[in-house]
């Protein structure tokens, strides 16, 4: 049993984790692109300005469900 809860710990870890890293990559990705749209086009920095945040949102709200469900995995399975 002491095997099982320390594969759910590990599982709950190597979640956060990946979420991190995806979400950190995404949004360097994405905030790159909006610099090169920004510097190609700035009389279109508004309109690029607002879907920037909304598509960052978007990228960052999939770790936050990750990290949920890890805790979830972490307190409450346990």
């Amino acid at each position: 049993m002491d095997e099982a809860k320390a594969l759910l710990f590990i599982a709950g870890a190597i979640l956060m984790g990946l979420g991190a890293l995806g979400a950190a990559i995404g949004i360097g990705s994405l905030g790159g692109k909006y610099l090169e749209g920004a510097a190609r086009q700035p009389e279109l920095i508004p309109l690029l300005r607002t879907q920037f945040f909304i598509v960052m949102g978007l990228v960052d709200a999939v770790p936050m469900i990750a990290v949920g469900i890890s805790f979830y995995i972490l307190f409450a399975v346990i």
